[in-house]
């Protein structure tokens, strides 16, 4: 089975404009995505998909590049556009704000793809400050191992801890914060970019909605490992002193 590690890219952003090259401990962020996904197991190949030229010249020393419209309303259809012109089994969609991404989960998500035409991750919420945070996405799954829902509300809502403080309502329910990471099959990515948006992504604005609406079941992956996204430039330097530690952690 060919699996494509795809990294949409853009330039553009409102909140954080460049983001993807912004030096972090000495390179462009989105080069730190592209080393840790090579170093999946998984993955036959390693692609960034990006309209900019700026990107592509930054990355093409450390991995194809595909350059792709400017129409895309998201990455999901970014990726679709590479998929669709190079042949593969299935791809995953790999957030290129989170250098931090560890090689196992994409490994994992990957697997998930086995029994499932669409896989993802989860890890347990442990902050306070998640449990009722929009920006954390919540999922709850059954007992298979398939989402039932995503939302950006705090799901499910335990009743009888309801009237208690935060902390103790983390501990009655094991709550799942979804990580922004995706396994489509070849013709699941390219059925679901032709959908129209769903009711249910549109109020969300979640695009997995869309293949819950449309009957695609979402396999999910329980794992340790809890992102550290870059939104604005603060987070940057938050995720150096990461990067420092973990080199002193190993040794390097």
């Amino acid at each position: 089975m060919k699996i494509l590690g795809i990294i949409p890219a853009r330039y553009a952003s409102s909140r954080f404009p460049g983001k993807p090259l912004y030096p972090i401990a000495g390179k462009p962020l989105l080069q730190h995505v592209v080393e840790r996904c090579r170093q999946a197991r998984a993955l036959n190949e390693v692609v960034v998909a990006t309209d900019d030229t700026r990107i592509a010249e930054a990355m093409t020393n450390f991995c194809r590049v595909e350059m792709t419209s400017e129409r895309h309303p998201s990455g999901t259809d970014r990726i679709a556009e590479v998929v669709e012109r190079n042949p593969c089994d299935a791809a995953l969609n790999i957030q290129g704000d989170e250098p931090l991404i560890e090689p196992q989960v994409i490994d994992a998500v990957a697997r998930a793809l086995a029994g499932s035409p669409m896989s993802t991750a989860a890890t347990p919420v442990r902050q306070l400050t998640e449990y009722d945070n929009p920006n954390v996405v919540k999922v709850v799954v059954n007992s298979a191992g398939r989402a039932l829902y995503f939302s950006r509300r705090t799901i499910p809502f335990v009743r009888d801890a309801a009237s208690r403080p935060v902390a103790e309502q983390l501990a009655a329910f094991p709550f799942l914060k979804h990580l922004g990471l995706y396994g489509y099959w070849r013709e699941t990515l390219l059925r679901l970019v032709k959908c129209p948006v769903s009711p249910l992504e549109a109020a969300e604005k979640l695009e997995q909605l869309r293949a819950l609406d449309n009957g695609i079941e979402i396999a999910v992956v329980r794992v340790l490992h809890d992102s550290v996204g870059v939104d604005v430039p603060g987070d940057a330097e938050r995720v150096e002193q990461l990067l420092k530690q973990e080199l002193r952690n190993s040794g390097s």
